[in-house]
C-alpha cells in the first residue's frame, strides 16, 4: 500500500502521507483583472510569512499552503502559486499581461463575446507550460480549479489530489491528464466576456468531450467552503483531519460590493445592457455565500462585517481559545464602495470602474486597493499555524 501511494503522489509523497498533521489552504475568488487586488493581498501575505518563517526570499506560497483552490482569475492564481510562483512574479505576470488578456474581439465576434481568447490562451501556455498538467510531478501543492461543464450543466471543479475517484491514471478520462492551461482557461472563459474552451478528457471518445465556461458561472466562485469539503469529505479521498488547530482556512476575494440595478420607477431600462452585470451579480452573490458557510462552520479570525444582521460572525473568545470549530479561518476582501474607499484614504478611486472585470485602464488604482487590504493581515490570524 505505501509503494502505491508513493507511485500515485510522487515527489509530494513525504508532505502528503500523514493526513491527520495541521493542514493549510487558501482559497482565492474569481473576478477578471481585479485579480491584482488579490495578488496585492498575497504579496503581503508572502512577506509576512516569509520572516515568521525565517525563510526569507525563499519561501513560496506553494511551502506554506498544502492546498490552494481557484476559480476564474483566481484559478490562475492559484494554478501559479501551486507551480511554485512567487506572489511578485505573478502580479508582475498580471500587470505586463492584463492588455493582452483583455483584446478586443473582432466586430462579428462581439455579438456573441467581447473579447479574442487566443491572446489569454497564449499568456497561459508561456507561464505554465504547454505540456504541464496536473500530475504531482508538475506541481509543488495541491490544486483545486473550479469550472462549469456547459454540457453536463453542472459545476465541475478539478482536484489534483492523485487519489482523487476520477483522478486514478489508469482512466483513459483522468482529470490529471488535462493540460493545466487549457483547465485553467476553462475556468476563466466568463460568458459575454470569453468564448468557451473546449475540452478533450478522452481524446478518443466523442462523448467524453466537453464545453466549459468560467466557474463563476457555478456557485464557487468564491470556492472557500468547497475547498474544506473536498480536503474532508471521504468521498474525495484526502480526509484531512478537521478542528481549530488542525486545518487553516485563508480566503481572498477580488473585491465586491453589490450593484444597484432597475427601479420600480423604470424596471424595463436598459435590459440589454445590464446583461454584462450578470456574471459580476453571481460571482458576488455566491462569494458571500461560501463566506457565511465558512463562518457558521470555521472559527473566524477576522473578517468584514456580512451585513447588520450577521455581523462579522467572529466569536468574542480569544482567538487561541479552541471553540470546538472544523476549521481556523480568516477572509480578506475589499469593499468597492465609495464609502468604503474613503475610509481608507483612498476616495479618488472611481468604486464602479474598479469594479469591472475588465478594469484593465485601473490596474494602479485595484493595486491601491489591494495594498490597503494587505495591512490589515497579522500573523496572529494565522494561529498555531506559523
Amino acid at each position: 500500500m505505501a509503494d502505491m501511494k508513493k507511485e500515485l503522489w510522487g515527489p509530494l509523497y513525504e508532505r502528503y502521507q500523514d493526513p491527520d498533521r495541521p493542514h493549510r489552504m487558501l482559497a482565492l475568488d474569481g473576478g477578471g483583472i481585479r485579480g491584482v487586488l488579490t495578488l496585492e493581498v498575497l504579496l503581503r501575505m508572502e512577506q509576512l510569512l516569509a520572516q515568521a518563517t525565517g525563510k526569507g526570499d525563499a519561501f513560496r506560497l506553494s511551502q506554506f499552503f498544502d492546498y490552494v483552490a481557484g476559480t476564474s482569475t483566481g484559478a490562475i492564481i492559484a494554478a501559479g502559486i501551486a507551480r511554485g510562483m512567487s506572489a511578485r512574479e505573478l502580479l508582475e505576470f498580471y500587470k505586463q499581461t492584463g492588455p493582452a488578456m483583455f483584446d478586443k474581439a473582432s466586430l462579428l465576434s462581439r455579438l456573441r463575446y467581447q473579447y479574442e481568447s487566443q491572446p489569454l490562451a497564449a499568456e497561459l501556455q508561456k507561464t505554465f507550460g504547454k505540456e504541464t498538467t496536473l500530475f504531482p510531478k508538475d506541481l509543488q501543492c495541491l490544486l483545486l480549479a473550479v469550472t462549469r461543464n456547459v454540457t453536463t450543466d453542472s459545476p465541475w471543479p478539478i482536484s489534483s489530489n492523485p487519489e482523487a475517484r476520477y483522478n486514478l491514471s489508469t482512466r483513459a478520462d483522468c482529470n490529471l491528464c488535462i493540460p493545466l492551461w487549457q483547465l485553467v482557461r476553462a475556468s476563466t472563459a466568463a460568458p459575454i466576456f470569453f468564448a468557451p474552451e473546449v475540452l478533450r478528457w478522452d481524446p478518443n471518445d466523442p462523448s467524453k468531450h466537453f464545453v466549459f465556461v468560467d466557474g463563476g458561472m457555478t456557485p464557487y466562485n468564491n470556492p472557500s467552503f468547497l475547498l474544506y469539503r473536498m480536503a474532508t469529505n471521504p468521498a474525495y479521498n484526502l480526509g484531512w483531519k478537521t478542528g481549530e488547530r488542525n486545518l487553516l482556512l485563508i480566503s481572498v476575494g477580488t473585491g465586491a460590493a453589490p450593484t444597484l440595478g432597475l427601479t420600480p420607477a423604470d424596471p424595463t431600462q436598459n435590459v440589454v445592457s445590464n446583461l454584462a452585470g450578470i456574471p459580476g451579480a453571481l460571482m458576488y452573490g455566491a462569494q458571500v455565500d461560501q463566506d457565511i458557510n465558512c463562518r457558521l462552520v470555521g472559527r473566524c479570525v477576522y473578517g468584514a462585517p456580512i451585513d447588520r444582521e450577521l455581523g462579522d460572525m467572529i466569536p468574542g473568545a480569544p482567538a487561541d481559545q479552541d471553540l470546538g470549530r472544523a476549521f481556523r479561518y480568516a477572509r480578506y476582501n475589499a469593499e468597492l464602495t465609495s464609502k468604503a474607499l474613503n475610509a481608507w484614504g483612498l476616495g479618488d478611486i472611481d468604486p464602479n470602474a474598479v469594479s469591472q472585470l475588465d478594469s484593465v485602464a485601473h490596474v494602479g488604482d485595484l493595486s491601491r486597493v489591494g495594498k490597503r487590504l494587505g495591512e490589515e493581515i497579522r500573523i496572529e490570524h494565522f494561529g498555531s499555524f506559523v
